[in-house]
């Protein structure tokens, strides 16, 4: 079994157990496939659309630095804060049913967004990171269930629509702006239509679906005190922390540095798209090595030279090191991903470490943002930032001697014997 297998597998652990579904017939196996990857589709837009617009509305709300920065920080606190709670919700509503509640949260916050006020701007962030969080689990495991056999093909396809997301909103706000004679309020709120046509297509499959609650006759214990689990999740954390700071700042920073909006939404699109590639390829080169540490120390590096490169390099360079920057990010993420599989014995505890991991990562990933903005804030420009990006880089290394060692955590796995039934996540 490949660790990308592996990982699948552990994911479904957080969902309800196999079971027939209407999905039986090639047109119907095709429309659900097709669901699937517009889900993923609009698991992204929200961070990445919202970024290459950010000076217009600090420009026109008063917005202050401090302000922009915990609005950016927000959704990735969410996506720590519920992304634990979504395999209780599963189990509860079931996962077609959970999914569709999704979609909605990420439909009403997309739309609260184009309302122009900056309470509403917050709540919209809240409500949609919220939404993004749970879909962001029980999407894998819906896809081993229903697509055992292709599990392969429907992953690649599922991260290069995260990816294809995250590189419209990118690519596409500012233009939409220019289209709309300026109005960023409308741009954002745009980006409710595709999460509006999901929504219907998602809609009749789901709510004919009734719950099966899952069960887990096992329990994993000793994880938490773990030393490897920790560096694991901190790999996770750091990695995502960099990660959103692109995502959330890389388009402003190349705006005060003197690039259109609209190019610099493309610098940060191009940079997006290129991560699938490394997404692709990592896993089978960390799986084939001995260890994963140089793998990790490498790609931590690359990623703090080219954030250094396109915050201070001639702006005639940039879309080489957008492209650098896409590589390495991409296949830290997949590598991330990876080394849970890798450290875990079996399936259960790579289920729990991959909360961990997630859970407590996207709550350490938030402060990436947040201090950025903090940063310009309080000195009037991005050049501060640089050593926050070295800082982490630094920790991410630490992380990466640690987390990329041969070894498994010394959670333990055992069959329960009080008859409950168990969670994923406990």
């Amino acid at each position: 079994m490949s660790a990308s297998d592996l990982l699948i597998d552990a994911e479904c652990d957080t969902t309800p157990a196999p079971r027939p579904t209407p999905a039986a017939t090639p047109a119907r196996r095709l429309l659900l496939a097709l669901s699937v990857v517009l889900i993923a589709f609009n698991l992204r837009p929200v961070f990445s659309s919202l970024s290459v617009v950010l000076p217009e509305i600090m420009a026109s709300t008063g917005l202050t630095p401090g302000g922009a920065s915990l609005l950016t920080t927000l959704p990735i606190v969410c996506l720590g804060l519920f992304a634990m709670l979504a395999p209780r919700l599963g189990r509860r509503f079931g996962t077609e049913r959970t999914l569709l509640g999704c979609m909605v949260l990420i439909l009403v916050g997309t739309l609260l967004r184009g309302t122009g006020s900056v309470p509403l701007l917050f709540i919209a962030s809240a409500i949609a990171g919220t939404g993004i969080a749970v879909a962001n689990v029980l999407l894998s495991g819906l896809v081993k269930r229903d697509f055992s056999q292709q599990a392969a093909l429907m992953m690649g396809l599922y991260t290069m629509a995260v990816c294809g997301g995250a590189a419209s909103g990118a690519g596409l706000t500012v233009p939409l702006e220019h289209a709309l004679g300026g109005s960023w309020t409308t741009a954002l709120a745009l980006w409710a239509v595709p999460a509006a046509a999901v929504t219907l297509l998602w809609a009749p499959q789901a709510w004919r679906l009734a719950p099966v609650p899952g069960e887990s006759g096992f329990v994993v214990s000793g994880l938490w005190r773990d030393p490897l689990a920790w560096q694991v999740t901190l790999f996770m954390g750091l990695q995502s922390a960099l990660a959103y700071i692109v995502m959330g700042w890389l388009a402003p920073i190349l705006r005060e540095r003197g690039l259109a909006g609209d190019v610099a939404g493309y610098v940060l699109s191009l940079s997006v798209i290129v991560q699938v590639v490394t997404c692709l390829i990592v896993p089978s080169l960390a799986v084939k090595a001995r260890n994963q540490i140089a793998l990790a120390v490498v790609l931590a590096v690359l990623i703090v030279a080219a954030m250094l490169g396109a915050q201070f390099a001639p702006l005639d360079q940039i879309w080489w090191w957008a492209v650098l920057l896409g590589i390495a990010q991409g296949g830290s993420f997949a590598l991330a991903l990876t080394l849970i599989v890798l450290r875990s014995r079996d399936s259960h505890v790579a289920a729990q470490l991959s909360g961990m991991a997630q859970g407590v990562g996207y709550l350490v990933a938030a402060f990436g943002p947040l201090l950025v903005g903090l940063l310009r804030g309080w000195t009037g420009s991005f050049d501060a930032s640089a050593a926050l990006f070295v800082l982490i880089g630094v920790a991410l290394v630490a992380a990466a001697l640690g987390a990329g060692r041969s070894q498994y955590v010394g959670a333990v796995t055992a069959a329960r014997r009080d008859g409950r039934h168990g969670s994923a996540l406990q």
